[in-house]
Order: structure tokens, then sequence, then C-alpha cells
């Protein structure tokens, strides 16, 4: 039944992530379900490896992947499709965290905390370029049709 909650918000917030981005009308589904299918991957991996920052680079290669697949068949800009599936990612939880620490003076957590919100934002960047990376590879690799 968690899973199902976990779909459910991550459909909701990634679809009015995509209002607030002014995306196209007919492509709000769509980004809903990138970012549920994405947070899919990050609840499961890091369920099981118990690795966040794995868990992160993960769901976002999965999510960029599909943005790009997607934006080919519908003629639509990727980054309508990328940014909203990625927003379930963002760590802003563990950076108010990290900031409330600093605050407090608890500078041993508050570092802990700010290393990992890092360490993930990093590996949202990272994936997000290494898919693109795969998607020129492929590009140049596949004979275009004349």
């Amino acid at each position: 039944m968690a899973i199902l909650a976990q779909l459910i918000t991550s459909f909701i917030a990634t679809g009015a992530f995509g209002i607030v981005f002014n995306a196209p009308k007919e492509t709000l589904v769509k980004c809903g379900l990138i970012g549920m299918g994405g947070w899919l991957v990050y609840y499961l991996l890091e369920g099981y490896t118990n690795n966040a920052v794995l868990a992160t680079l993960a769901a976002t290669v999965f999510i960029a992947v599909l943005s790009q697949e997607l934006a080919k068949f519908y003629k639509t800009p990727v980054i309508i499709f990328s940014v909203a599936g990625i927003i379930p990612l963002v760590p802003g939880g563990l950076a108010y965290d990290a900031m409330r620490n600093f605050v407090e003076n608890d500078y041993n957590t508050a570092l802990g905390l700010a290393a990992k919100v890092l360490m993930i934002a990093g590996s949202i960047a990272f994936g997000l370029v290494f898919s693109e990376v795969i998607n020129q590879v492929i590009r140049k690799l596949t004979p275009r049709k004349s």
C-alpha cells in the first residue's frame, strides 16, 4: 500500500510542477508518468541497496533517457519532460535539515547531511549528462534514413 501512495504523490508532484513550469497541457500527464516512473526506480533501488546516491543516479538516467525518447516522439523539447521528472528526486528536505543543523550549531550532523545533499545533486547532474552522452553516441552509430 505504501508504494501506491508513493506513486500517486510523485505523479501529482511532477504534474503540478509541470503546471508551474508552464509545460503544455497535453504533456502534463506524460510528465507525471515520467516523474512517477523515476520515483519508482529510486524508491525500489534505495530500499534494496540503502544507497540514495546510487538510486538517484539510476532514476535520473531512467528519467533522462525516457525524456529524450518522448521528446523525439512528440516533437517537444526534452527539458519539458526531464525537469518535471527530476523534481521528486531533488533533496530539498535533506538540504533543509542540513541548514537547520548548521543554525543549531550541530556542525557534525550538518556537514554529513550537506555532503549527502551535494552527492545527490551531483548524481542528478551526472545522470542527465551521462544520458545525453549515451544519446549522442547512439545517434552517431545508427544509420539515418535518407
